[in-house]
């Protein structure tokens, strides 16, 4: 319980401000210019303690840092499950009059936010993925422009014609451009992996290399946020929840989850297969010995790897391959 709920619908240019006490449903909502500085005084000036609540944006782990030592408590929620707010008339007034009534009621999905040093790796992380998936761009546009005269890319360097050569020159001095740029982020992850040992732990994990090392530490940041093994699966997207109504299953869905942090283990688990590792024999032992379909026995791969690496970050204890190979037989084919 606390002594203030308030919600901020923030924007650029106004902020609006609702208010509710535990003492009293009454909502008072003020709509101002956008100002940190205002709204630091505003909660300083509260008396008592304060819960409050604002939408996950781009402006939310900035809006988190400033105003986390003036509250109790804040909350940045997930906008996807404030259904109540796409409801009726919208305005900023009342989307955070409706924001603190579901705040009061603790019926708002948080989204896990910090000012861990961790978080500032999601700023390269980030960086680094719209940089690969500009330069996987490029070399599509430079393979489709020999396609187009039915040539490889692969065995051709050069195409007739002065507005081929012109476009073709243009590609390989951004391709050029990408490479070194992306060594450029390689050497980056390498410095970070001797700097943080958190990275390093994780990346002694067959199938985790020291980039995905760093994507893993860069979402999850503290493991303790999950409350169980199945929580983080869930996170990562692979485990299904069942649907139960009337004591009867309607089968099972596919929660939210982080794609990359599913990319990460699926693509782990097709590394470690053919390899010489614990994951291998555990993977040849599913299919011959429990008779498992390849595509289960990679999913139940890849939940372990992904088990694996969650009670490395919360134990913060190295990764053991004799230890660890002795609890082979626990898998799920949920």
């Amino acid at each position: 319980m606390f002594n203030h709920y308030v919600a901020v619908d923030w924007a650029m240019s106004n902020m609006a401000i609702a208010k509710m006490t535990t003492v009293s449903n009454n909502i008072t909502v003020i709509d101002v210019p956008s100002d940190v500085k205002e709204m630091q005084l505003y909660l300083k000036n509260l008396k008592g303690t304060i819960c409050l609540a604002f939408e996950e944006t781009t402006t939310s782990q900035w809006l988190y840092t400033e105003l986390k030592d003036y509250v109790d408590k804040i909350l940045i929620c997930d906008p996807y499950r404030n259904k109540l707010l796409s409801e009726g008339a919208k305005t900023d007034k009342i989307d955070a009059k409706k924001l603190v009534q579901l705040l009061k009621a603790d019926l708002l999905k948080e989204v896990f936010h910090s000012s861990d040093k961790f978080i500032e790796l999601r700023k390269i992380i980030s960086a680094y993925e719209d940089t690969i998936k500009a330069g996987v761009r490029l070399k599509n546009q430079r393979s489709a422009l020999f396609r187009a005269y039915n040539k490889s890319h692969k065995k051709e360097v050069e195409l007739n014609g002065d507005a081929n050569a012109f476009v073709l020159s243009g590609l390989d001095h951004q391709i050029i451009s990408y490479e070194k740029e992306r060594v450029r982020y390689q050497k980056e992850f390498k410095r970070l992996q001797k700097t943080h040992p958190e990275i390093k732990r994780v990346s002694e994990i067959p199938g985790i290399g020291t980039i995905s090392a760093v994507k893993i530490i860069s979402r999850v940041v503290d493991a303790h946020r999950f409350k169980t093994r199945n929580n983080f699966l869930s996170y990562c997207g692979l485990i299904k929840l069942e649907r139960m109504s009337g004591g009867r299953s309607y089968g099972k869905k596919t929660p939210r989850f982080c794609r990359m942090m599913k990319s990460i283990f699926k693509s782990g688990t097709l590394a470690v297969i053919d390899g010489n590792n614990q994951f291998a024999d555990q993977y040849r032992y599913l299919l011959n010995e429990k008779k498992y379909t390849e595509r289960n026995a990679r999913n139940a791969i890849s939940r372990q790897i992904a088990t694996l690496t969650y009670g490395i970050m919360k134990t913060n204890k190295k990764y053991d391959p004799i230890k660890n190979k002795k609890g082979r037989n626990n898998v799920s084919e949920t």
